[in-house]
């Protein structure tokens, strides 16, 4: 099975420079990203990116109780077909979106559940979603491993229980390194969301050894000299 990359980027320079990259096969963003972009009024700035992208796309809403977070979303989903709702798993709180998911799912509405990390969350989202239509799960792999846990299992565990429902697919989230694509596919995780660069590493894949001890070596004279070192 193939991976699909998605790229993890809400700054809309960046998004129309990687749009036109076969190897993006849609994108992520998050209210972190949206600020960071520089995003003053989430509707508009979102609508300015839907002008031009016709990939997948997602974005998350931002309220932390079923009632505003049923409205975003709604308000969100009218803007465009390309677009798949995020809905974290929980709230700040810690309380389960499981009553939210399953209305939204119910009502066609593709979702990104996000923030999940175990696949026991999964199998909870498993259980309130309409699996005719379209979900992405998002997995926080790179967090996971951030702080000693191993999210491997966890993603083969949700991509085995996800294998029969052709709609639902398991992201890996939180890239932190290029070889992540290839641990992705290893597994036959569906998608993967990549930051920019990182993504521009994935296209120099294929280098030999010898390539890449050549263009080290090289690297530390140029800024040897540069410095002009002497002893």
């Amino acid at each position: 099975m193939t991976t699909k990359i998605y790229c993890d980027i809400a700054d809309i320079k960046q998004i129309k420079k990687f749009y036109n990259k076969s190897i993006v096969k849609g994108f992520t963003t998050n209210p972190s990203l949206m600020r960071k972009a520089g995003a003053k009024n989430y509707e508009k700035y979102s609508k300015e990116i839907l002008k031009f992208c016709k990939k997948p796309i997602s974005f998350e809403v931002f309220g932390d109780d079923y009632k505003s977070m049923k409205r975003q979303a709604i308000i969100i989903n009218s803007w465009s077909k390309n677009i798949y709702v995020k809905i974290p798993i929980i709230n700040s709180k810690g309380s389960f979106m499981g009553k939210l998911i399953k209305e939204l799912s119910h009502k066609n509405i593709k979702l990104n559940i996000t923030s999940v990390y175990n696949s026991s969350q999964t199998r909870k989202i498993l259980n309130c979603l309409n699996k005719k239509s379209k979900t992405i799960i998002s997995i926080f792999a790179g967090r996971a491993g951030d702080v000693g846990k191993d999210p491997i299992p966890e993603l083969k565990e949700s991509i085995l229980m996800s294998k029969k429902y052709k709609n639902i697919k398991i992201l890996w989230a939180s890239v932190r390194e290029p070889y992540n694509f290839l641990q992705a596919k290893q597994i036959g995780c569906h998608l993967i969301t990549v930051p920019p660069k990182i993504i521009e590493k994935i296209e120099n894949f294929g280098k030999s050894f010898d390539q890449l001890t050549r263009e080290t070596v090289t690297g530390f004279l140029k800024d040897s000299k540069k410095s002009n070192f002497k002893l």
